[in-house]
């Protein structure tokens, strides 16, 4: 398996010969409902569209999960799967083929990667986006991914799985409390699924944020915080903090991964 950082939430896995490009924001500014005095997401620079994808991930129909400007510019031909808030995103650009999952339902990529949709993060009272696990069928290797850090105990009978996606650091809002859980909540993941391997994502790399929200966004622990943790409760997973653009391959064996 490869993996490369796309910054943000955006990843390209490469699994089974298969290339998904997961929750993309690659070009332009990111806002939410054209609030820019609100939030304002600005790449320092582009990143280069991946060419070759086989399948779209849609985790959320957020603006940083599903961003317009990013699928505008991406082949209306590739196959998506999303959550039902995402695949509202992608019926009004025009895509072709799109694969909702609700929790529990499963699409099968080109007979190579089976992609299981999960409770994932909530966004309100009734509104639970997706969380996906990714296994490859003909090694049984698997990744499972949450962006917000909302954790389904469900996953206890999954375990163990190979690699971890999913933040490691805490933002809290005033008022609202928790917005992106790290820290507590991924060593309880770590601790439920024991994974080779664990890689941080929703935070910004060559992204510059600024508006209202901004200023009152609180973030809490580190890299080097997590780590700790890790080691604190002699956990042997692997935590890799790669750069954005940067790939990294993962084989079965941590001792074995490669940042390239």
């Amino acid at each position: 398996m490869y993996l490369t950082w796309l910054d943000n939430n955006s990843w390209l896995i490469e699994i089974g010969g298969q290339r998904i490009l997961l929750d993309p924001w690659l070009i332009g500014s990111l806002t939410f409902n054209n609030l820019d005095w609100l939030f304002k997401g600005n790449r320092l620079k582009d990143q280069p569209i991946p060419d070759n994808i086989d399948l779209i991930l849609l985790s959320q129909g957020l603006e940083d999960h599903a961003h317009p400007d990013t699928l505008k510019q991406l082949d209306k031909n590739i196959p998506v799967v999303a959550s039902v808030n995402a695949t509202k995103v992608v019926e009004k650009l025009g895509y072709h083929q799109i694969h909702t999952l609700a929790h529990g339902e499963t699409f099968t990529l080109n007979s190579q990667v089976e992609i299981k949709a999960l409770p994932g993060s909530s966004l309100g009272p009734g509104v639970i986006e997706n969380a996906y696990l990714l296994q490859e069928l003909t090694s049984n290797f698997t990744l499972y991914y949450e962006p917000h850090g909302y954790h389904s105990p469900q996953l206890q009978q999954l375990a163990p799985i190979d690699v971890v996606v999913t933040p490691i650091i805490n933002v809290w809002l005033p008022l609202l409390g928790s917005i992106i859980q790290g820290m507590d909540s991924t060593l309880k993941i770590v601790k439920w699924l024991q994974p080779q391997y664990l890689l941080p994502t929703a935070a910004g790399g060559d992204v510059a944020f600024e508006g209202l929200l901004v200023k009152l966004l609180k973030p809490q622990g580190s890299v080097e915080d997590f780590q700790a943790l890790l080691d604190k409760n002699n956990l042997k997973t692997k935590l890799f903090t790669p750069k954005p653009g940067e790939k990294i391959y993962l084989p079965k064996q941590s001792n074995q991964a490669v940042q390239i």
